[in-house]
């Protein structure tokens, strides 16, 4: 038990005998493990603010819309300007059994300018009408209140859902507005919810500055008659929506004297595609961000080690005594690799730390509303194994300097002497 006392107060004393050289080869491993913890950290937090871009999608939608035809097709020339009409919904319900939800999307008519009065606050919305199955599809974030449900359409009630910008430059004094009457143009609407999502996904503006209200009212409210803007469908359970995409367009542009094949003339936008291309896109940053974070962390591994080196070569006399008094070989590697483990755990403990606090600033500076928009720190398991994996690098950074301290026999050091 002696020996091991004495062990242990030798790597403390050795420490503090080689302050500058401790804290040069420390600092290594610290930014090594800095860098580890720091890009998984943040890596994660890009990933939930890139994701915050398609909040409320589901991942197997697709969003079907009207534009003017770039092929010719059945005498009609190309460049013709055609629409979608609410009979396609149940086309598309018939001939693509694989969709779940289908839901249609009208909008107040194209270069109308609509206004929104609450008392002497005004604001420039967009109006769009849906159906209870587009909260299935595009799900909302209701702050306060509810979403459009079935009776609201079958009664025609004047009733509207308001978007984030909408709800905070008509009631700039908060609360809930639920109950409360606007006006927009010359029509009042009672205020049933307020929805927080912020999508990046835009169709006609950005949700937050939108005004949502039954369809059937929109149609009547704009004259819209028969029409339909958008319609956005989800498909099935393990249903892959690009393999049914083809037949998605063909069913709606044959019913309009379209060619199937214009995929300009009849837009296709699947969320799937692009749900796919971000996860490939974080696999190979994270791919990047071990690599890089390693890399550096195995660069301070080899600096401890090289230090170390130094370390036994400057004790050789000292060695050698320990040897010529009865020190064991294990003694002597015991001695150290345990200086190694704690040189690299104390570097690589302040690094986590370090890097905790950054990321936990960087958490602090992306709040809205009070709401956390992004989390940028790492799990409490991700921090035990960077731990782990320092431990580990201290063990293989001292391995050659014990191999050479095992090495050294008393009469050489002597003569070393």
């Amino acid at each position: 038990m002696r020996i091991d006392l004495d062990s242990y107060r030798e790597i403390l004393d050795t420490l503090t005998r080689n302050k500058s050289r401790s804290f040069l080869t420390g600092f290594g491993v610290f930014w090594g493990v800095f860098m580890l913890i720091a890009l998984i950290g943040g890596g994660q937090g890009l990933k939930e603010m890139l994701q915050s871009n398609f909040e409320g999608f589901a991942q197997n939608t697709v969003m079907i819309w009207a534009q003017q035809t770039t092929k010719p097709y059945k005498g009609f020339r190309k460049g013709r300007w055609w629409s979608m009409e609410y009979q396609d919904l149940d086309r598309l319900r018939q001939r693509v059994p694989e969709l779940d939800k289908v839901a249609p999307i009208l909008f107040a008519p194209w270069g109308m300018t609509n206004t929104a009065y609450y008392g002497e606050q005004k604001t420039s919305p967009r109006i769009q009408g849906v159906t209870p199955e587009y909260a299935d599809v595009v799900a909302p974030k209701m702050y306060y209140g509810r979403f459009i449900n079935q009776v609201d359409m079958q009664e025609q009630r004047k009733v509207c859902v308001i978007g984030k910008r909408i709800y905070k430059e008509l009631f700039k004094e908060g609360g809930d507005p639920c109950g409360k009457s606007i006006r927009v143009d010359s029509t009042y609407y009672e205020v049933i919810g307020v929805d927080y999502n912020t999508s990046g996904i835009r169709f006609n503006g950005s949700n937050d500055e939108k005004i949502t209200l039954p369809l059937t009212l929109v149609q009547q409210t704009y004259n819209r008659g028969n029409e339909v803007d958008l319609i956005a469908a989800t498909g099935r359970e393990g249903v892959v929506m690009s393999r049914i995409t083809p037949r998605i367009r063909e069913t709606i542009a044959r019913a309009h004297y379209v060619d199937p094949t214009d995929e300009q003339g009849a837009m296709v936008f699947n969320t799937e595609v692009l749900f796919q291309m971000l996860d490939n896109l974080f696999k190979g940053v994270n791919f990047l961000i071990w690599l890089v974070g390693l890399g550096t962390l195995l660069a301070g591994a080899i600096g401890v080690s090289n230090i170390m080196m130094v370390t036994v070569r400057e004790r050789t006399t000292e060695i050698g005594i320990r040897r010529a008094i009865g020190a064991t070989p294990r003694m002597i590697l015991s001695q150290i690799i345990s200086e190694s483990i704690v040189l690299t755990l104390v570097a690589g403990m302040s690094g986590i730390l370090f890097a905790v606090m950054i990321l936990q600033m960087l958490e602090l500076g992306n709040t809205e509303d009070g709401i956390l928009t992004a989390h940028f720190q790492v799990s409490f398991w991700t921090a035990i194994m960077a731990a782990l994996v320092v431990s580990l690098m201290g063990v293989m950074a001292g391995l050659a300097p014990a191999a050479r301290a095992m090495s050294i026999k008393p009469v050489d050091a002597m003569r070393d002497e």
